[in-house]
């Protein structure tokens, strides 16, 4: 049996008579493997799953302690109406659906110590209006949200210890006027406000210690209380808490520490960029850091517009759950605004707040919707909602302006066109190149060489030529009319022989080979 069941119960129920000899061990109507006794029906550690059918519509006290029931269905406690003491420690309860105890109005006593209850709904305790005494100890909580227990007017015992609370709001326990106990021990509660006690007309007892108290200026009030009238709610143990944060108080008592001692700095926030603009259907994360001591808790929030009926946008915090009414959930130094599917609905002002102990501080942030995107649409465009949105030129389907074109496509024929001009400007220099060196090359003897001869003054041959080169390097073949038109040989000598058999003239070879001396110059 889990710690905080009482103990004169579990007395009572071993000191139970046994039944009469030559009974049955079970009375009529009792549920299988079970033991009825009078009012009282015992079911413990019997692996159920549920709640087992068959229970006396009488019955007043119900043990189903160490079993294995995950959820209580609808309905399944319905007939017991007249149940006083409803004991389920030791099981795998995860959560309490609204309504599960509506028909339990007479319940004094309910025990869920030892399960794997995470969070509390505000209906999950309805229909409880006579109970007493409420075991949540030993569960998995982390956070008791407002108006929790608002349902139980006269409950005076609150048992909340060993789980792992870290948040208390303000109005979690409005509604307890009659609670007189109230343990909080060991749990993961930094802090505590004034406005959280203030529902608890009839507090007696208050147990808040091993909890990892931070000593800053919003437990300023609690050291102060302690001081003075709030002694005769703790005991000389439970006056003893002790500080966890900051460092410098570490294992202090908070009743030791000097009001001075206990500061807070208030929050900074920093959200880059002020201003987005997004195309439709783009998702979009903006980060809102923030800064101060103790860290500051961060919200993100639309602006309402005036004269205006415009849809919330989603906004969530990072690692947290969407936001309700355009309020992102809280989140611990940084908060993401995240929106997906983006359109005209979401363009407008947005809020990132930070808030701690020290004061708050916000940040404004302006959201663009970029209407060009809507020419890729099937359907056509729904009519622009009013609000800020950006100053971009509309362009009519299948406009070729340049300006009408994506970014990427803009910048992908831009890289083209520099692209061809390169290119052209390498051949037109390859080609200069080309032409230079033709020009600097020397071809053949003869070729490129102009030889003129106006035959003027006689014909002349190769023999007669002379290469010569001027100052600057110019090749030149002058004619040399003292030279002989043949060259000197075997040939030339051959020739007057020749000429005399053939009948013709010496004079007539004799001018040949010794022609007036005269020369042209001539020039490549």
């Amino acid at each position: 049996m889990a710690p905080g069941v009482p103990a004169l119960l579990l007395l009572l129920l071993l000191l139970l008579p046994p039944p009469p000899p030559g009974l049955p061990p079970r009375a009529a109507g009792c549920p299988a493997a079970c033991r009825c006794y009078s009012t009282t029906v015992e079911c413990g550690a019997l692996r159920l799953r549920a709640v087992p059918p068959g229970i006396p519509p009488g019955t007043q006290t119900l043990f189903l302690q160490d079993n294995s029931i995950a959820r209580l269905e609808s309905g399944a406690l319905a007939p017991l109406a007249n149940l006083r003491h409803l004991y389920l420690p030791n099981n795998s309860l995860r959560t309490l659906e609204p309504d599960t105890f509506r028909a339990q109005s007479r319940l004094l006593e309910l025990a869920l110590t030892g399960n794997r209850l995470r969070g509390l709904r505000g209906g999950s305790f309805a229909g409880l209006a006579q109970l007493r005494v409420l075991y949540l100890a030993g569960n998995q909580l982390a956070r008791l949200l407002d108006f929790t227990f608002r349902h139980l007017p006269r409950l005076q015992e609150l048992h909340l210890q060993e789980n792992s609370i870290e948040l208390l709001e303000d109005e979690a326990l409005v509604g307890l006027s009659s609670l007189a106990l109230l343990d909080l021990r060991r749990n993961q509660l930094g802090t505590i406000s004034r406005e959280a006690l203030l529902p608890l007309a009839s507090l007696q007892v208050l147990r808040l210690t091993e909890n990892p108290w931070r000593c800053d200026c919003a437990l300023h009030w609690l050291g102060t209380w302690i001081k003075e009238g709030g002694q005769r709610l703790l005991s000389s143990r439970d006056k003893k808490i002790v500080c966890a944060e900051p460092p410098r108080l570490a294992l202090q008592s908070l009743v030791d520490v000097s009001g001075s001692s206990l500061i807070c700095i208030p929050p900074s926030v920093h959200v880059d960029p002020l201003e987005i603009t997004a195309n439709l259907g783009e998702d979009l994360r903006v980060a809102c850091q923030a800064s101060g001591y103790p860290q500051p808790l961060v919200t993100w929030r639309k602006v309402s517009q005036p004269r205006e009926r415009r849809p919330q946008a989603q906004a969530q915090a990072d690692g947290g759950a969407p936001g309700l009414g355009g309020h992102g959930a809280p989140d611990t130094g940084s908060g993401m605004l995240f929106l997906t599917n983006i359109t005209l609905a979401h363009a407008g002002k947005y809020e990132c707040e930070a808030s701690n102990a020290g004061g708050a501080a916000r940040v404004p942030f302006q959201l663009l919707v970029n209407l060009s995107q809507q020419q890729r649409l099937p359907a056509p465009p729904p009519p622009p909602a009013a609000g800020p949105v950006s100053h971009e030129p509309l362009y009519e389907a299948g406009s070729m302006a340049f300006r009408a074109l994506s970014l990427a496509t803009q910048t992908a024929i831009a890289a083209g066109i520099a692209l061809l001009a390169l290119t052209a400007l390498l051949l037109a220099a390859m080609i200069c190149r080309r032409r230079r060196k033709r020009k600097k090359a020397a071809g053949p003897p003869g070729e490129s060489v102009l030889f003129v001869n106006d035959y003027s003054d006689g014909p002349c041959t190769f023999a007669q030529l002379e290469e010569l080169r001027d100052e600057r390097g110019h090749e030149m073949f002058v004619i040399d009319r003292s030279k002989p038109l043949f060259t000197e040989g075997p040939v030339a000598e051959a020739l007057p022989d020749r000429a005399s058999t053939e009948g013709a003239a010496p004079g007539s070879a004799q001018g040949l080979l010794f022609p007036p001396p005269v020369a042209y110059e001539i020039r490549c």
